[in-house]
C-alpha cells in the first residue's frame, strides 16, 4: 500500500526528500510559501500547494490529517517548524518528522511533539526517504557507493524461519552481522535461531539491492 507523505518546506533538503519519496512511489504533498518552487516541483509530487507555514489556518487547510507522515523541513525557520509540528500532532498525524539545524532546536521540536528529528548534515534526502517509506528499514547508513549498513525488521514472511531457511545472502546479496530484540543488546546470530516479530537485524547489503529488500 502506498504511503502518503507531506513535505512542508522546499529548501534543498525538502526538495531532495520529496523527489526521492515520489520516485519511490509514495503519494507526496509539498507545501511552501514560494510559488515558484511549487511550480518547479509539479513533476515531482502528487500535490503542490503554496502556503504560509507559519500560519496555523493555512497549515490546516493542507488537509494533512489524512497523511501517514508529515515532514517539517524548515530547518532554519523555528517558528514555522514549531507551528507545523504542533498542528500536525493536533490533527493526529501518526508520524511527524522535523528537520533541525541545532541541538537546541531539536530539543524544542521534541517538546512540541516531533516524533523524529532529522539533521540533514547527518542524513540526506534519499536516506530519509528510504527509511520513511519503508516498513522494513529502521536505520540506514551508506558505507560507500557500493555498500550500506541497515537496521531492519524481519518481513512477515521471515518470521518463524531461520537464516539457513531464508538464505538472505543469496536472495538479497546481504550479510547479517548482528541481531537483537527488545530484551537484549546486539550480538552474533545463531543461523538456526528462528526470527520473531521482536527481532532486529543489522545487515550489510549492496546499495543497489535496497529497494529489492524493501519490496520483498
Amino acid at each position: 500500500m502506498k504511503k502518503s507523505v507531506a513535505v512542508l518546506g522546499l529548501g534543498r533538503y525538502g526538495i531532495s526528500l520529496a523527489k526521492s519519496l515520489y520516485e519511490m512511489g509514495a503519494d507526496v504533498l509539498v507545501a511552501d510559501k514560494n510559488e515558484d518552487l511549487i511550480k518547479e516541483m509539479a513533476d515531482f509530487c502528487t500535490v503542490g500547494i503554496c502556503a504560509d507555514l507559519e500560519n496555523e489556518e493555512e497549515i490546516k487547510s493542507l488537509d494533512i490529517k489524512n497523511m501517514d507522515i508529515v515532514v517539517c523541513a524548515m530547518g532554519r525557520n523555528l517558528s514555522a517548524s514549531i507551528m507545523s509540528v504542533a498542528v500536525a500532532k493536533e490533527l493526529g498525524v501518526p508520524l511527524v518528522v522535523a528537520k533541525s539545524s541545532s541541538e537546541r532546536m531539536s530539543s524544542i521540536l521534541k517538546k512540541v511533539g516531533a516524533d523524529k528529528i532529522i539533521i540533514p548534515e547527518d542524513f540526506g534526502g534519499l536516506q530519509s526517504a528510504r527509511i520513511l517509506i519503508s516498513d522494513t528499514f529502521i536505520d540506514y547508513f551508506q558505507l560507500d557507493e557500493n555498500l550500506s549498513m541497515v537496521e531492519i525488521r524481519p518481513r512477515d514472511s521471515w518470521i518463524g524461519k531461520n537464516l539457513l531457511e531464508l538464505d538472505l545472502r543469496k536472495k538479497y546479496k546481504l550479510n547479517v552481522v548482528a541481531v537483537k530484540n527488545s530484551q537484549t543488546k546486539w550480538g552474533f546470530i545463531d543461523p538456526q535461531r528462528k526470527l520473531t516479530s521482536d527481532t532486529t537485524l543489522l545487515v550489510v547489503i549492496e546499495t543497489n539491492e535496497l529497494n529489492k529488500i524493501n519490496k520483498g
